[in-house]
């Protein structure tokens, strides 16, 4: 049974909005696209993982993707976590072409591809690390001596390694089913109860804290470099123009009275989850404050503060 669906990661979205906010050749956009697409991969390699978890009983898993928790020093993120009542199993996805080697000697991952050699972090003392969080948090809020495994899981089936014994941990996607299935035949006795189970879920559902970045700073990027306006819906084309209560596009003439809310999020993934009636037409390139203001109150947004001072709350971006 899933019980936190996979869902399209807030850095994804924030690097795609910032995409469709800079200009084709600013200085900055290949580093953001290479960022985009490498974030892209790992999360298309996680969703192509649910195939295999669909083959798992729904009444004897629970499955959690993408949980993010505090062992009390820092935060630790694990890919899919999987919930039974005899022990709790760990995944780590890692979606990588070409030949990949385990250097259990400099800790690194290998990546060959056309004879050329790119090195990644060891997933395996990753996922190791991440256990020895996990069992940490489990400690604080007293659940123990709960069994915890741990796998990468690749999705490719060409790798190689001199030291097949540090690669138990280690398989492809197909089989873990039968992973899972040895894991039921060495742990026989249930650890945890159904009221236990539900303890445990509702817990880190709630302790779950999504990573959140500040793109503009890590990238180096001034609030001004961004493009404003609203984009066509249909060609993508920015800034449409505001003319009888519609958005029109100068290129293709297609109409929209809602364009707007795709900008509003993007304003609020870049910029913040609070806007004034200035900044809203700064960023949709509105004039008249009183059609900002009417805009603004047709979108039934929470607010604060009164005439001059009203700030929106924009809903989350998800």
């Amino acid at each position: 049974m899933i019980i936190k669906e996979r869902k399209m990661p807030l850095i994804i979205r924030k690097l795609n909005a910032l995409l469709r906010r800079l200009p084709q050749h600013h200085p900055q956009r290949k580093d953001i696209e290479a960022s985009f697409a490498k974030y892209m991969a790992g999360y298309r390699g996680e969703e192509s993982i649910d195939y295999v978890l669909g083959f798992l009983p729904e009444k004897e898993y629970y499955i959690l993707h993408d949980v993010r928790l505090s062992d009390g020093v820092r935060y630790f993120q694990i890919d899919t976590l999987i919930v039974s009542s005899k022990f709790i199993l760990l995944l780590e996805i890692k979606n990588i072409s070409g030949t990949l080697v385990f250097d259990q000697t400099f800790n690194q991952l290998i990546r060959i591809t056309d004879e050329k050699e790119e090195a990644f972090p060891d997933p395996i003392l990753q996922i190791q690390r991440h256990e020895q969080q996990f069992r940490a948090w489990l400690h604080q809020h007293h659940f123990h001596q709960i069994p915890i495994e741990s796998l990468v899981i690749t999705l490719i089936k060409n790798s190689r390694d001199n030291q097949a014994e540090h690669l138990e941990m280690v398989i492809h996607s197909g089989k873990l089913s039968k992973k899972v299935n040895d894991f039921e035949r060495l742990y026989l006795s249930p650890i945890l109860t159904d009221k236990l189970i539900k303890k445990l879920l509702r817990q880190m559902s709630k302790k779950h804290t999504p990573l959140s970045i500040d793109l503009l700073q890590r990238f180096d990027i001034k609030t001004d470099e961004l493009l404003t306006g609203v984009h066509c819906p249909d060609c993508g084309y920015l800034p449409m123009k505001r003319m009888q209560a519609k958005w029109i596009c100068p290129k293709c003439l297609k109409t929209s009275k809602d364009a707007h809310l795709m900008a509003l999020v993007d304003y609020e993934l870049l910029l913040g989850s609070t806007i004034n009636n200035c900044q809203f037409r700064q960023f949709l390139l509105i004039s008249s404050s009183s059609i900002a203001h009417k805009m603004l109150c047709s979108m039934n947004l929470p607010v604060s503060g009164s005439f001059k001072d009203k700030i929106y709350f924009l809903h989350p971006s998800e």
